[in-house]
């Protein structure tokens, strides 16, 4: 019979820990919005003593309904000198207002005698009479034991003991927690094992952090073991080398493993949105390779790969992308063979099964072009437009008559640009002159005026991402370069991509592209 998994996600908290994230009470919300949305069952909103950001956090939580998750503040057992009454930390856990409080405390006798510098004794007198204490204020307690399996392996029956202390004090879950990161998943179960054998009546836990880069392995090794309620960040935050990563984690452990099953709750095809909103909100790039959830997870570019994929998609994939709300990408290089290319091109809405000699015609053109620097994986406008000038269904929009990039100083000591140009729509001869904040800028801005009467959808356009990279740095200021250009118009996203050892016709390239690949989609030409 399959046991339902306990999702606690400590992205705020642990996670907020991680080098180069610091979230505001009102990112915290939000995020604790998005994973009560999608069906966690505890959300770890922070330490209420630690921060006035964290306790704004708790007051907002207070005032918000929440559909699936409860709310818990994090602290630490009292301290060695103060009765637990007194103790600050723990009167301001309570005052929090959440329902649910997560203590940890020492189960290693290193830190018992280094870190807290107390007796062993002593140690358990602080943690039973803090959850004793919490639980008597009508709370939820989980109790975080923490270097559990390092203080395992240094002193077992010590270990066992402090769970025990715990256990009396009256905790509703026992948390094993490998905090330094360095217990191999194969030592974690078998100290799992003994802890079973030992017959706690409460539920267990697994807390594992990454620093051996096995913290989801151990994470399902314990769940495995029927340890259900499993701790973690989206994504995989948290100090140091990152907390155990929930966005594989409860795939891995819904799809691939026959005792465990997710709540109803949750939204497992909503995983790879909440993934992407978290990094946002933390404002870090998205991992594409990240497993289950990255852009790359699913994406397909080798031809051999990408020939068998057409044929059936478990060849190559272990998984539907959709159940985890991702999806397949088949990407174009020079590793395509005519696979790749019949695919994206099907995905385009061309046919070129009808004419392999095109088709032929497309790899050769993209491999060459490869050979210069040019890369296709994300300029899909670019490979777009390459495929109906071979197949002879492009469109001339407007032609390049005359170009002049001016590039001078002005009065305050700044580079100023400008750039004209004489273009050719239609039967019209069109001259601009338009400044920019540099000489790529002046370019855009100048074709862009001298089309947007002809073509006023342009109007939506806008430019998301600009991107160099030296192809040959041994060139120095005169190496190959590749510029990429990402544009969105409210509907699409699309990309496109020029090389060149001129970085402004290389950028030039991929503007025109850009053009080209709107008003194709545009005009439906």
């Amino acid at each position: 019979m399959s046991e339902t998994l306990i999702i606690y996600d400590t992205t705020l908290r642990d996670g907020s820990q991680s080098e180069g994230i610091s979230y505001s009470a009102v990112d915290k919300i939000r995020i604790a919005q998005q994973l009560d949305d999608f069906g966690v069952d505890y959300i770890e909103g922070g330490w209420p003593g630690s921060s006035p950001k964290d306790m704004e956090f708790f007051a907002r939580a207070q005032k918000t309904e929440w559909k699936n998750a409860r709310i818990a503040a994090f602290g630490s057992t009292r301290r060695k000198d103060v009765r637990v009454s007194d103790d600050t930390n723990i009167r301001l856990l309570i005052e929090a207002g959440a329902p649910v409080i997560t203590l940890f405390g020492k189960t290693w006798d290193l830190h018992v005698r280094e870190a807290l510098r107390t007796t062993l004794h002593n140690n358990l007198m602080l943690i039973y009479d803090s959850v004793a204490y919490v639980k008597d204020q009508d709370k939820h307690v989980i109790y975080d034991a923490e270097h559990f399996f390092d203080g395992f392996v240094a002193n077992p029956d010590y270990a066992l003991k402090t769970l025990e202390m715990a256990a009396t004090g009256g905790a509703d879950c026992l948390v094993l927690c490998d905090t330094n990161g360095g217990t191999l998943t194969s030592a974690l179960a078998e100290i799992i094992e003994q802890v079973l054998g030992a017959g706690f009546a409460i539920p267990l836990g697994i807390h594992a952090h990454n620093d051996s880069d096995v913290a989801v392995a151990n994470s399902l090794a314990a769940i495995d073991r029927n340890v259900l309620h499993v701790q973690g960040t989206i994504n995989g935050y948290g100090e140091r080398c990152g907390n155990a990563n929930l966005c594989s984690i409860i795939p891995n452990a819904a799809l691939k493993m026959k005792n465990v099953q997710l709540s109803a709750k949750v939204k497992l095809d909503d995983l790879t949105r909440l993934s992407r909103y978290v990094s946002e909100i933390a404002n870090l790039p998205h991992r594409e390779q990240a497993a289950f959830v990255g852009n790359s997870a699913f994406a397909h570019k080798g031809g051999v790969h990408v020939s068998a994929m057409r044929r059936n998609h478990l060849t190559y994939e272990h998984i539907d992308p959709a159940r985890v709300g991702n999806r397949q990408r088949f990407i174009i290089s020079d590793q395509s063979g005519q696979s790749s290319i019949l695919q994206k091109a099907e995905e385009m809405g061309h046919d070129l099964l009808s004419n392999k000699e095109e088709v032929t015609e497309i790899v050769n053109r993209l491999k060459e072009l490869e050979h210069l620097g040019y890369q296709f994986e994300d300029a899909n406008g670019s490979f777009e437009v390459l495929i109906r000038k071979t197949t002879g269904n492009f469109s001339e929009f407007f032609e390049l008559k005359n170009a002049r990039v001016i590039v001078f100083k002005y009065e305050e000591g700044h580079l100023h640009s400008e750039a004209v140009l004489m273009l050719r729509i239609g039967e019209h001869l069109q001259h601009t002159v338009a400044d920019g904040h540099g000489p790529v800028d002046a370019l855009d801005m100048a074709l862009r005026k001298a089309l947007e009467p002809f073509y006023p959808s342009l109007k939506d356009m806008r430019l998301i991402d600009y991107k160099v990279r030296v192809l040959d740095s041994k060139e120095g200021t005169a190496a190959k370069v590749r510029v990429s250009i990402e544009s969105d118009d409210g509907h699409m996203t699309w990309g496109t991509v020029g090389v060149s050892e001129n970085i402004i016709e290389a950028s030039w390239q991929a503007l025109v592209d850009r053009i080209n690949y709107k008003l194709m989609r545009d005009t439906n030409t």
